[in-house]
C-alpha cells in the first residue's frame, strides 16, 4: 500500500512511547511500512536520541526541532509564515499539518500525544483507518445545549466534562438515535482516553487535585459504543488520539497559544475542533468517536501552572462556537462524501474573516479572536503558498 500514514508526535521528553505504538501495530499486524512517524520537538531536547529509536523500531520517520524547522520553511519557500507555529508549545502539531499537506503520498494524519499509551488490546492505527472508512449505523448523540459531553456515558456517576467544553452547556440533556454514515463521510476519528481525563484546571481543582491530573480516573468501562456528535451539536476535539484525512487540512490549523500578548493558551486543539465540526456540518461529513482507546498518563505539575494557560482565553471558550456557528458560507453539501480540500478551505475562510474583522470588545481579551483570525487567514495562504512551490524530498 505504500507510505500513507504520517504519525505526528509533539515531544520533549516521553518520546520512547512510540515504541509501544509501533509494538502495538506490530503485534496486530499493521503493515508498519504504512507509517511515517513525525517527531516535532525543539533544539534543547534529544534529537539524536529520538532520530535512533526511528532507526532501531525499523520504521519511516524524521525528527524536526526549531532549526531543522526553519530550515524546512526556507526549502519550502513559505519562511513569511513560521509564526503560524510556535516555539514549545502543544501547537507545534501545526507543523505536522504542513509537512503533510507538503506530501501528498500521505492520504491519513495520526496525532499522538507523548504521554500516552496504547492499549494491547486494541489495533491503535487499524482501528483508527477502520473508522475513517466507516460506513453504517452508528450512534448519534446531541443535546439541548448543542454540545455532547464525550465522556456523556457515565457522566451522572462522574461528573465529568472535559477540557474546552463550554460551562454555559453543563447540566445538559442528552438525547441518543442512530444514523447511518456513507463511505467516505467520516473524516476524523476521535479515540478517546482511559486514566487520567482530559480535564482544564477549574475542573481538576474542583476534583481536589494540586497536581494537575485529576482524582477521578476514567476506565474502559466509561465508555461504550462508538458515536457521532449530531449535525448542529459541537464537541470537544483532543489531539492526543486523532486520526484525519488529508483534505481537512485547510480547516484544522492548530491555533496559535502560548506566544501571545494576551497570554491564551490550552485551546489550540478544542478550538481547531470547533472549526472543524462547524465545516464538517456544513460540508455534510463526520466526526467519529470512541475507540481505539489510549492510556493517558498525564505526569504530575501545578494545576494552577494550567489554570494560568487557560484563564485568559475561558471567557472567549465560551462564546467562539456561537460566533463560528452564525458564519454561512455559500457551500454544497457534499454528496457521496465527496467534500475535497477547497470545499473546508472555503468555509474556514469565511470562518477566518468573521473572526479577524469582528469586534469582540466585550470579552476579556477580545482581541485575541481577531489575532487567530489573522492566523487562520495566513494559514490557508500558507498552504497555497506550498501548492505553488515544487515538492522538496523530506527523507
Amino acid at each position: 500500500m505504500g507510505r500513507d500514514i504520517c504519525v505526528i508526535v509533539p515531544t520533549i521528553r516521553e518520546y520512547e512511547c512510540m515504541r509501544e505504538y509501533i509494538d502495538n501495530a506490530r503485534d496486530h499486524g499493521f503493515d508498519t511500512s504504512r507509517l511515517h512517524v513525525l517527531l516535532i520537538t525543539e533544539d534543547f531536547c534529544e534529537v539524536d536520541a529520538m532520530a535512533a529509536m526511528l532507526d532501531e523500531e525499523g520504521v519511516s520517520g524524521e525528527v524536526f526541532d526549531g532549526t531543522r524547522r526553519e530550515e524546512w520553511y526556507e526549502d519550502h519557500g513559505i519562511a513569511e509564515y513560521d509564526h503560524l507555529v510556535p516555539a514549545a508549545s502543544h501547537a507545534e502539531t501545526s507543523f505536522g499539518l504542513l509537512y503533510v499537506w507538503a506530501n501528498p503520498e500521505f492520504e491519513y494524519g495520526v496525532f499522538i500525544d507523548d504521554d500516552t499509551l496504547p492499549h494491547e488490546d486494541e489495533d491503535f492505527f487499524g482501528t483508527h483507518v477502520e473508522n475513517l472508512a466507516f460506513e453504517g449505523e452508528v450512534e448519534e448523540v446531541s443535546s439541548d445545549e448543542r454540545w455532547v459531553n464525550v465522556l456523556y456515558r457515565n457522566a451522572d456517576d462522574h461528573g465529568l466534562y472535559p477540557r474546552g467544553y463550554p460551562y454555559s452547556a453543563m447540566d445538559e440533556t442528552v438525547e441518543t438515535d442512530t444514523t447511518g454514515i456513507e463511505a467516505g463521510r467520516v473524516v476524523a476519528s476521535q479515540g478517546l482516553w482511559t486514566n487520567v481525563p482530559d480535564l482544564d484546571a477549574v475542573r481538576i481543582l474542583m476534583d481536589g487535585d494540586l497536581e494537575g491530573q485529576a482524582r477521578t480516573r476514567t476506565s474502559r468501562e466509561d465508555f461504550g459504543a462508538d458515536f457521532v456528535a449530531a449535525p448542529g451539536n459541537y464537541l470537544t476535539v483532543c489531539s492526543m488520539n486523532l486520526a484525519f484525512r488529508r483534505e481537512v487540512i485547510p480547516a484544522f490549523y492548530q491555533l496559535p497559544m502560548d506566544d501571545n500578548r494576551w497570554d491564551v493558551g490550552r485551546f489550540d486543539d478544542i478550538w481547531s475542533g470547533v472549526f472543524l465540526k462547524r465545516a464538517c456540518d456544513l460540508l455534510g461529513t463526520r466526526i467519529y468517536n470512541g475507540a481505539p482507546l489510549c492510556e493517558h498518563n498525564k505526569a504530575a505539575r501545578s494545576t494552577f501552572d494550567d489554570l494560568h494557560n487557560e484563564v485568559a482565553g475561558l471567557e472567549l471558550n465560551e462564546h467562539l462556537w456561537e460566533i463560528v456557528d452564525d458564519v454561512e458560507p455559500e457551500v454544497e453539501v457534499a454528496r457521496g462524501g465527496d467534500a475535497g480540500a477547497e470545499d473546508y478551505a472555503a468555509v474556514y475562510r469565511a470562518m477566518a474573516g468573521e473572526l479577524a474583522v469582528g469586534e469582540f470588545d466585550g470579552y476579556r481579551n477580545g482581541a485575541f479572536l481577531n489575532h487567530v483570525g489573522e492566523h487562520m487567514r495566513d494559514w490557508l495562504a500558507c498552504l497555497d503558498a506550498l501548492d505553488r512551490v515544487p515538492a522538496v524530498a523530506d527523507d
